[in-house]
């Protein structure tokens, strides 16, 4: 039985998730494969010299980042960062190279930045047959040394975009491969029989009313708060991920219009299929979540945007399937914009024809 190690780490929840997402599929197809889940943080763990420093993880540092909204400058963050992972390159490749020595996969698929060159040379070192995959889990990469690498290897591209840039390091087509979107779980393509105008008027919704929905990954962001006051007439479903003292603030809130305050859940697909539209970060897992349940978007763009995310937000405006601001203080205006009857159809339309199957066409690449 072939055995695939799947990387990831949890910095962000896009990597993990993609990670399990198709791990699912491919055990839903009872493929004769076995597929392990490595999480390069903890392979690495000796060497984190964050947590050395810091008492945290790098991958920690990364998330507190994320949920109190200390993204400003980020794209100087990771010069730094690549500077760090240089330092500690060699030891990097000898703590791989003994693991994959110990564990002998048969293939390796990286569903991670930064860290493929050393993954590739400690590959190479413990087994040059052994071929290397870097499925990107943003919809373009952020050169240099983000996802990709001056080496011999494959990569799956979600973007014509991301195709584009791994042809322009040099890289053959061949060894390219373009799926029609990023990862998602399998339940946003499970068929779930909802009476809409029953669950919204049992969780205090009017149903003849647009409902929102507001989400901003896993750690949420304390720009909900802003959020949930400028649309305080509009009806809203605002999921806080693990940030428990943010949930605790949007319930103590006073607004005119029905709420619904979540905190970590599973459901997500249940909840995008009862609102109209999606608030959030241009992250590549909820603009694309939100497009596969038709919803259009409402995204951000600016000097806090990380800078992975700014490419999605023009991909956002080019394909017509949402509202790019430059801050969220215009999110009032947004909404009506995007709520206009025919403008609504556009963007609803256009995200319908977003089909992304990705999930689906990488275990046969």
């Amino acid at each position: 039985m072939p055995t695939i190690d799947f990387i990831f780490f949890d910095a962000g929840g896009g990597h993990r998730s993609a990670a399990t997402a198709l791990k699912a599929v491919i055990e839903s197809q009872n493929r004769d494969w076995e597929i392990r889940l490595v999480n390069l943080q903890e392979v690495l763990d000796s060497l984190d010299i964050f947590r050395k420093v810091t008492g945290l993880r790098l991958e920690d540092v990364y998330n507190t980042l994320l949920a109190k909204g200390w993204t400003l400058g980020s794209e100087y963050m990771l010069p730094a960062m690549h500077g760090v992972i240089r330092v500690y390159h060699s030891a990097q490749v000898r703590v791989l190279t003994e693991h994959w020595r110990r564990t002998k996969p048969d293939l390796v698929v990286s569903l991670v930045p930064n860290f493929n060159r050393s993954m590739w040379q400690a590959l190479r070192a413990a087994n040059p047959l052994t071929p290397y995959v870097t499925v990107l889990t943003d919809m373009a990469d952020y050169p240099p040394h983000f996802w990709m690498e001056r080496q011999e290897q494959f990569f799956i591209c979600g973007t014509e975009r991301a195709v584009e840039q791994a042809v322009a390091l040099g890289h053959s087509r061949d060894r390219i491969f373009h799926v029609s979107g990023m990862i998602l779980r399998p339940a946003f393509y499970e068929h779930e029989e909802v009476d809409r105008d029953d669950v919204l008027r049992k969780a205090g919704f009017d149903p003849t009313k647009p409902v929102g929905l507001v989400l901003f990954g896993g750690q949420g962001s304390k720009v909900m708060l802003e959020i949930a006051e400028r649309l305080s007439a509009r009806q809203l479903i605002l999921i806080c991920g693990k940030n428990d003292k943010l949930a605790l603030r949007l319930r103590a809130m006073k607004r005119e219009a029905a709420t619904q305050v979540v905190g970590f859940t599973s459901e997500v697909p249940h909840f995008m299929r009862i609102v109209d539209y999606f608030i959030g970060k241009p992250g590549p897992g909820s603009i694309s979540e939100a497009l596969r349940m038709r919803l259009p978007v409402i995204v951000e763009r600016n000097a806090w945007t990380l800078p992975q995310e700014r490419f999605n937000a023009a991909w956002v405006a080019e394909r017509e399937v949402g509202v790019v601001l430059s801050n969220f203080r215009g999110i009032a205006e947004a909404v009506d914009r995007l709520l206009e009857p025919s403008n609504f159809a556009t963007y609803r339309a256009n995200a319908a024809a977003q089909d992304n199957r990705a999930a689906f066409e990488i275990p046969e690449i």
